[in-house]
């Protein structure tokens, strides 16, 4: 079977062109993620599973469920994905969406990781900093790791910066014993 990503790339770049195209692109990314926290349901999943279902009525339980929060064009995407057997991916379907409208926006997003709670003038200092650095708007989700024992890691697509004591010490640990 081909990664869910592979699966979901097509299905992804549809949503982002027909939204772009229509100027609605945060509308758009508020329903894929809604489909998705529907999608990640055990019970959803059991349905989205269950072979005596049909695709249309596993569209409609994705639909009843969102009732009021899809327009038209999010209800036949739905239905789309239903009748290919791709609902299992909305998830990834939303991640790719996400990072397609983002490039659209010029927003990167940021990892980071800190050994300690990070106040938020030190946050919107750091922001400032990558913003300046990568020359795009940063999108950070900052979150705490007590392993790391000071500092801080930040990951910003496949490039680490990694300024904590514990990668230090690692360093240091290499270079003692070369």
């Amino acid at each position: 079977m081909a990664e869910p990503s592979t699966i979901a790339r097509p299905y992804a770049e549809a949503a982002f062109k027909l939204a772009d195209a229509q100027g609605k692109l945060a509308d758009w990314s508020a329903a894929l993620g809604n489909l998705a926290a529907v999608a990640a349901d055990a019970r959803v999943r059991a349905a989205v599973s269950d072979p005596n279902l049909s695709a249309a009525k596993v569209a409609g339980l994705f639909i009843a469920i969102l009732q009021g929060k899809l327009s038209g064009e999010e209800e036949n995407f739905v239905r789309v994905l239903a009748e290919n057997g791709r609902l299992e991916v909305l998830e990834e379907i939303r991640d790719q969406f996400e990072v397609l409208k983002n490039e659209r926006e010029g927003v990167v997003e940021a990892e980071v990781l800190s050994a300690f709670e990070m106040d938020p003038a030190q946050t919107a200092d750091l922001i400032a900093r990558l913003e300046k650095k990568t020359g795009r708007k940063v999108r950070a989700k900052v979150s705490v790791d007590k392993s790391l024992i000071g500092g801080v890691k930040i990951v910003i697509g496949d490039k680490v910066i990694d300024g904590t004591a514990r990668a230090q010490l690692g360093a240091l640990e290499t270079a003692l014993k070369a």
